[in-house]
This record gives structure tokens, sequence and C-alpha cells, in this order.
């Protein structure tokens, strides 16, 4: 299990009247084995916070380490494991083949995975090893897509909102299988959404961004048990959140 520490982290683009400042003298702390979710309005500066984490942006100034490693080194070492929104499969190589391009690119893991036909059977595609990304929906390309994040055995987990262009039921179907495989791999996941009800109940804490830079807003723990399934319990803990986003008390 790794920690994720970001120390005074700076960002920002170029743009037509100077810079665009995207984060200033940011700080965040991400316990190992934690699931960790961040919210925030659209621009806010999500996906940016995640693309530094996982080595794909330099922060302007700051420090950023998965456990003793600068995130480059992670990602050089194979512990970080990525997914987007779009699954980004390769339409020539079948479900097995994509999953077993993981581990083709990245060499031997870390530490010893699973094989490609065990990860097929967790994420739910026993029978569809020899299938294409054309035969497949939508939800069951974002399985073979979660398999392939998996395939190396990564302690970190980053995620930018996979399950956002998914219908409501095939998105509470994998996220059900995101919990119970993240407490299989005891991995590190620092996800990013905007569905607040996701949110809630996938994290052991959101991380509310907002502002222009953006800054901490609040941090609000989930101290309630593992599955969460009330309803009513959840509808609190959104609007606790939904608070904290319009500007309120976290």
């Amino acid at each position: 299990m790794l920690e994720i520490r970001m120390e005074r982290v700076h960002h920002a683009f170029p743009a037509p009247s100077g810079r665009w400042v995207i984060f200033e003298d940011l700080n965040l702390e991400v316990r190992p084995g934690s699931f960790t979710v961040i919210v925030g309005p659209s621009g806010c500066g999500k996906s940016t916070l995640l693309r530094l984490a996982a080595g794909l942006l330099t922060p302007t100034a700051g420090r950023i380490r998965i456990g003793e490693l600068s995130p480059a080194q992670a990602r050089a070492a194979r512990r970080i494991g990525w997914m987007g929104q779009q699954p980004a499969l390769l339409p020539w190589r079948t479900v097995e083949g994509n999953i077993r391009l993981a581990l083709e690119v990245n060499g031997r893991a870390l530490r010893p995975p699973l094989t490609v036909e065990e990860l097929i059977a967790m994420v739910g595609l026993k029978g569809f090893e020899r299938a294409y990304p054309r035969m497949l929906s939508g939800g069951m390309q974002q399985r073979v897509a979660l398999a392939r994040t998996l395939a190396a055995g990564p302690a970190v987990w980053l995620m930018d909102e996979p399950f956002a262009a998914l219908d409501a039921l095939t998105r509470t179907q994998l996220l059900e299988e995101v919990e119970r495989l993240w407490r299989a791999f005891g991995a590190t996941v620092l996800w990013v959404t905007h569905d607040l009800h996701e949110a809630v109940r996938l994290g052991d804490e959101v991380v509310v961004l907002a502002g222009r830079p953006a800054r901490i807003r609040a941090r609000i723990p989930l101290p309630d048990p593992r599955p969460r399934t009330d309803e009513r319990r959840i509808g609190e803990w959104v609007e606790r959140v939904r608070a904290a986003l319009m500007g309120g008390a976290g």
C-alpha cells in the first residue's frame, strides 16, 4: 500500500493573457489503502490533479510523492494504474488480447498479478475472451478496461470518471465490482467523479475542490460501514457534500 502526498503544489497552463493558474499551494495526503474521491465543479482541476499524480503532467512548483517515489518513478516502476472515461481498447485485439496488452507493455509486474483468465472472470466477462470491442456494450468495454488497469497489479489506482458515460444500472453494477476488487487488491485509490451519490457510496473520504485557483474547500470523512445500501443515509451524506460544493462548511 502506498501513500499519495501533494505538498504546496502549484500548476499553471499558458494562456493568451499570461498564465491560467489551476492550483496554488495545494496540499493533499491520501492514506495507504484508502479510497479517496475528488469532486468539484467542471473546470476546477480534478482531472489535472489526477494527471499530476500519475506523472503525466509536471507541477509548476511543489512536490508530489507516491510512497517515496516521484510520480514518474512510480509509473516507470509499474506502481500506478490509470483508467479514464473512454476504454481506449485496441479494436483489432480481443478481450483477452486487450487485457494482456498491459503485461506486454509493462513487462513483468512488480508483484505477481492475477492471470488474464482470472481477471476476466473477476470482471464478469467469462465467455467473452475471444470477443472484439465492436461486439461489446459500453459497460462490457469498461470492464475490459478495468481488468487491463489491474493486470500488472498496481498499488495505486487513478480513476478519472471511468463510468460517467454509462447508464445508471450499468454504472451501479460496475461500482459494486470496483468496491469488491479494491478490497481484494488493497490498492490506494484516487477517484474523480461528478456524481455525488457515487462519491458517497465509494469513498472513505470525499475531497471537495473549488475556486480559481482551485483549493480544497472541504475534506469529508465517510465512516459508515460497507456496503452502503441505506439510501436515506447516503442521501444525508450527499447533501453534506453538496453544501460544501456550494460554499458551506464541510
